[in-house]
């Protein structure tokens, strides 16, 4: 772990940090999810290019015709398009894996505390609400049609984020990815709040109480740890398919069945673990929580993401004619102008705002220049837009299209924003640590404090 900075060490804030260093266990945790999601989201770019490129070749029919192809039981509303089968189906498994992030996250995380929670649960918040706001008012003349897309520009997608902030970090403080992973997991919570509550349509009672059936029972194997594939997965299937089948949109299962897992260790798991103790891809003696994700996460980021980005990402461009025609709706304005500005001026507003009216204060190690890179950064939205934005405006239409080219712009905008200034932080705390282990009188004593001594 990165070593504190002098000035930390001498002079202590009374005031609660809030982007305090966190422990080595959460620190090891959180770098092994940065190096999976780098991969993933290698992987989510790669997906995403291949589809635009086969989407705008002469082989385009070929690839329409793929991802409209349908299969599946009709009687059991299960006929769905592979796109569907994607969007419904495997991203139901990205969910799972943010319903166990965001339990983690709640029982034995950084949120579990108030005072270390306000301040993600605030930038989070704003980072929903601006975008939100800025959208409607460009849009707020195009028509109630291009109103229901005001979610589309309020996600952050984790995997892209994250792999953008590995790619330049080399330097930068630990305290901001921690930030930025606690930032995503509660965007993911509100993302999926507004999935369940303002993008399901036909709602049947009975299919729904139906699903808490096999709910119920996965939820009871779970906390007696019985970890079986062959009697859990029909269960969360079951779950999944009558939820499907309620009118609730279909991810929503995964968020449920991963909040009833277990986080806490039982007495044998821990015990197991002691036996284990020294093995680097060991997970014994944790809860069952960090097992599954351990287990499933690769599936989810190399495979389940990539697949439904190939599906949705893929929109025929038309040329130049038809990216300007694309980026001139007023949906693709407000989405563009959203990603950038209103994610940027909502997470950096309220982390502000937090800061100046209670105890909690930046990390003496950072500076707001390092909030506002991440700020920029949070406007990195993709897996969760494209889903919504495919729920406001029905797949395959032309205001999805124009919906998903914004997405694509405005995403890569921020990212490259983002880098901008966050590789000029650094290079700044670069020089700094140069600066702090400098010894050119070779004593072994590095000059700073020696320089300190001196003053006084």
């Amino acid at each position: 772990m990165p070593k504190p900075s002098f000035q930390s060490r001498r002079f202590p804030s009374r005031k609660l940090p809030v982007f305090s260093r966190s422990t080595y266990p959460e620190y090891l945790r959180i770098a092994a999810i940065l190096r999976t999601e780098t991969v993933g989201g290698a992987l989510l770019l790669a997906a995403t290019t291949a589809a635009l490129i086969w989407a705008n070749s002469p082989a385009a029919d070929a690839y329409f015709g793929l991802r409209d192809f349908k299969l599946g039981y009709e009687p059991w509303h299960l006929q769905l398009s592979l796109g569907h089968w994607a969007s419904d189906g495997l991203l139901a498994l990205f969910f799972f894996i943010a319903g166990l992030e965001l339990k983690r996250e709640f029982v034995s995380g950084d949120l579990r505390r108030p005072s270390r929670a306000v301040v993600p649960v605030a930038a989070a918040a704003g980072g929903v609400a601006a975008p939100a706001i800025i959208y409607a008012a460009i849009v707020w003349n195009a028509g109630a049609e291009a109103l229901r897309g005001w979610a589309i520009p309020t996600a952050t997608d984790i995997a892209f984020a994250l792999a953008v902030l590995a790619v330049i970090n080399t330097h930068l403080p630990s305290a901001l990815r921690t930030f930025l992973l606690t930032l995503a997991v509660v965007d993911d919570l509100i993302a999926i709040g507004i999935i369940a509550f303002f993008y399901s349509s036909g709602l049947q009672p009975a299919l729904l109480l139906a699903a808490l059936v096999p709910l119920a029972l996965f939820a009871w194997l779970v906390q007696k740890r019985v970890s079986r594939w062959y009697l859990l997965v029909p269960l969360a299937v079951a779950t999944w398919g009558l939820v499907h089948a309620s009118g609730i949109h279909a991810t929503v299962a995964g968020v449920l069945l991963g909040f009833t897992v277990p986080v806490a260790a039982s007495r044998r798991e821990t015990q197991q673990g002691s036996t284990t103790a020294g093995s680097t891809t060991d997970v014994g003696g944790t809860g069952m929580a960090a097992r599954l994700e351990h287990l499933l996460r690769p599936l989810s980021a190399g495979f389940a993401v990539p697949v439904f980005a190939f599906f949705s990402a893929g929109v025929a461009l038309g040329g130049t004619t038809g990216l300007t025609s694309a980026l001139s709706d007023p949906v693709a304005v407000g989405i563009v102008t959203a990603l950038i500005a209103g994610k940027a001026l909502g997470v950096f507003g309220a982390t502000f705002l937090v800061t100046k009216t209670t105890r909690a204060q930046l990390d003496d190690g950072l500076k707001w220049v390092d909030v506002a890179g991440l700020s920029l950064l949070a406007g990195v939205g993709f897996t969760v837009s494209l889903l919504i934005a495919e729920l406001s405006f029905g797949s395959g239409s032309a205001r999805d299209d124009h919906a998903k080219v914004a997405i694509l712009a405005g995403s890569l905008t921020a990212a490259a924003l983002a880098a901008v200034v966050l590789r000029a932080r650094n290079r700044h705390y670069r020089r700094l640590e140069a600066e702090e282990t400098r010894d050119d009188d070779g004593d072994g004593v590095p000059d700073v404090f020696e320089r300190s001594e001196q003053d006084g």
